[in-house]
């Protein structure tokens, strides 16, 4: 299943947030979005999660989901939104539990995408009891479990120092390695742009158009933190969003 944005513009109130943004996302990419604060990235996921709808355009779905798939979107948030009183597993299994599964098939996914997400040895704990980047892994077994078509994350590693970020980075890569998904991942972090992203949209400043798209001819599993040709695309997309950026913080500053 391939998504398709065509010309979608939005406002809120008097405040225009995007203009005349078109974009294709196909089936096996994962295609991140940057650009200054404000520009419209994380609107744009809501209109693609069918959380919102753009008041002009539209956001059209273009094949059909997997026969498997028990939710075609599906997103992981910043915040991880793990129930306290719930195990690891148990935060897993709920997902699942309004859907017409029998016990053994639940307990068969539920205990693949804790392996995929090596959180095995972690099924019986507790939130409380994990690191943030151990609770941002649930929240990514989570979404799996429902065999989504197309992942929508919004800026998931955002809350997390630096080190657990590029430990969940690593992650990522050998969960598309092993079996490919579709992604769109908003982030103000260029370096993890680069690391994930086959394509990389660039958005200007509000309100949000497409400024330039970078698409990174690189395997995901040959990116490496410190990689010249990586580092370079990261520079590409500062100069492009430098000024931009500057100028859209004083905007939000009211300066």
């Amino acid at each position: 299943m391939d998504l398709l944005i065509e010309n979608v513009g939005h406002s809120y109130g008097s405040v225009e947030v995007l203009r005349e943004v078109s974009l294709d996302i196909p089936h096996g990419q994962i295609v991140c979005l940057v650009g200054p604060s404000g520009c419209g990235k994380s609107t744009l996921l809501r209109f693609l999660g069918g959380l919102e709808e753009p008041r002009a355009g539209r956001v059209l779905t273009v094949g059909e989901p997997p026969s498997d798939s028990l939710n075609p979107l599906t997103y992981v948030f910043q915040h991880f939104a793990l129930l306290p009183w719930r195990t690891v597993e148990g935060n897993v299994r709920l997902v699942l539990e309004d859907h017409r599964l029998g016990r053994a098939e639940i307990d068969a996914i539920v205990a693949d995408v804790l392996a995929r997400t090596r959180l095995s040895e972690f099924a019986g704990a507790l939130p409380k009891q994990l690191s943030g980047g151990m609770k941002q892994r649930v929240a990514i077994a989570r979404a799996l479990a429902v065999r989504p078509a197309v992942m929508l994350l919004d800026e998931p590693l955002s809350a997390l120092d630096s080190q657990t970020s590029e430990l969940l980075l690593d992650d990522l890569v050998a969960l598309w390695t092993r079996q490919p998904f579709t992604a769109v991942y908003v982030t103000h972090n260029l370096s993890e742009a680069v690391r994930l992203g086959h394509r990389i949209v660039v958005l200007s400043r509000r309100p949000g158009r497409i400024r330039e798209i970078l698409t990174v001819d690189m395997p995901l599993s040959d990116r490496h933190l410190g990689d010249p040709v990586l580092e370079a695309h990261q520079r590409q997309l500062w100069e492009l969003m430098r000024d931009e950026a500057v100028a859209a913080d004083r905007e939000l500053l009211g300066e």
